[in-house]
C-alpha cells in the first residue's frame, strides 16, 4: 500500500507521527463508454461555455454560485485557508464507543506509526481498548476539514471519517407515528425466526456475484476473440521524518494537569463583583 497522507496524531501534548493509508478499495470492474457502431472511446472534455474552447485542467478554478452572483476561488485562495496547511490529526475528545452512530461512519483509513519507536502509538491503542473509548478527531484532507472516529481494529489504529450532523437527514415518516399493536405471540415467532438465521458473521462467506459474473463474461469474450485492440480503440493513454516524543510520561502528565486545570476553571463559580457603595445625598 502507498500512504496518501503523513502527519501527526496529537492528544494533549503527546505527538504520534503517523502515515495514513486507504483501508478499503473498490473491486468493481472498470468499464469505459464506447461508440456502439465502431467501438471508439467516448471521452468527456472540459468546454468553456463562453468561448467554446477546451480548457486544460491547470487553467480551471472553482466557483460558488448563490443563484445571482458567482464567486471565483483560485487555487491560491483555497491554499490560503488554515486547514489546508494543517498536518495534524487533533484529538478533540474521547467518547464511549457505543455513542458513535454507525450511520455517520464514512471512509476508513489505516494509521501506521511513522517513527523509530511505536511506543506512543501502542500506548494510545491499548488505552482505547482498555477504556472502550473512541477518539473523536479533527483533521484536513483533500481540501476539506474532516471529523473522524479513531478506533482500534486488531493491532492497528483506524481513522474513519464521520458525516457532519447536518449531513444526516431526519427520518420523518408519518406511518411510524401510528400506534401499532404487536402481540406477544407475534414477537415470539419473530424472535424464533431471527434465532433460526443467527450465526457469527464472517464477511469472507459473501461475494459480489454481479462482478464475478461480469468478469466471467469478459473472459469468455476474450477467449472467443470478441475483442478490440486497445491502442487502436482507446489510444495510448519528498517525505519529512516524523518527530519523536522525547519524554512520553512527561507529555502525558502535563496534558492531564492542563486538562484538569481547564476543567476546574470551567466548573468554578463565577466571582461576583463587589457591590457598589451607595453614596449618601447631602441634606
Amino acid at each position: 500500500m502507498r500512504s496518501i497522507w503523513k502527519g501527526a496524531l496529537t492528544f494533549g501534548l503527546v505527538n504520534v507521527p503517523v502515515k495514513v493509508y486507504s483501508a478499503t478499495e473498490d473491486h468493481d470492474v472498470s468499464l469505459h463508454q464506447v461508440h456502439n457502431a465502431d467501438g471508439g472511446r467516448i471521452r468527456y472534455q472540459r468546454i468553456c461555455e463562453i468561448d467554446g474552447e477546451v480548457v486544460p485542467y491547470n487553467d480551471i478554478d472553482k466557483a460558488y454560485d448563490d443563484g445571482e452572483q458567482t464567486v471565483v476561488l483560485t487555487k491560491d485562495d483555497l491554499a490560503s485557508l488554515p486547514s489546508e496547511r494543517s498536518r495534524e490529526i487533533e484529538v478533540v475528545e474521547f467518547v464511549p464507543s457505543d455513542q458513535v452512530d454507525l450511520l455517520t461512519l464514512d471512509k476508513a483509513y489505516y494509521l501506521e506509526p511513522d517513527s523509530s519507536s511505536p511506543k506512543a502509538y501502542v500506548l494510545l491503542r491499548k488505552t482505547l481498548e482498555q477504556t472502550d473509548r473512541t477518539a473523536i478527531v479533527r483533521f484536513s484532507l483533500r481540501q476539506k476539514t474532516r471529523l473522524a472516529a479513531l478506533r482500534v481494529r486488531g493491532d492497528v489504529l483506524v481513522l474513519q471519517t464521520l458525516l457532519w450532523a447536518d449531513e444526516v437527514r431526519e427520518a420523518a415518516f408519518p406511518a411510524l407515528d401510528e400506534s401499532v399493536r404487536i402481540s406477544a405471540k407475534e414477537l415470539e415467532m419473530s424472535a424464533s425466526l431471527v434465532d433460526s438465521f443467527s450465526k457469527d458473521f464472517d464477511p469472507e462467506e459473501f461475494t459480489d456475484e454481479y462482478q464475478a459474473e461480469l468478469r466471467t463474461l469478459i473472459d469468455a469474450k476474450l477467449e472467443q476473440g470478441d475483442a478490440l485492440d486497445t491502442d487502436a480503440t482507446f489510444g495510448k493513454a519528498e517525505d519529512d521524518d516524523g518527530g519523536e516524543v522525547i519524554d512520553l510520561m512527561e507529555a502525558l502528565r502535563a496534558s492531564v494537569e492542563r486538562s484538569r486545570a481547564a476543567r476546574a476553571e470551567k466548573d468554578a463559580p463565577a466571582k461576583k463583583a463587589p457591590a457598589k457603595k451607595k453614596s449618601s445625598k447631602a441634606s
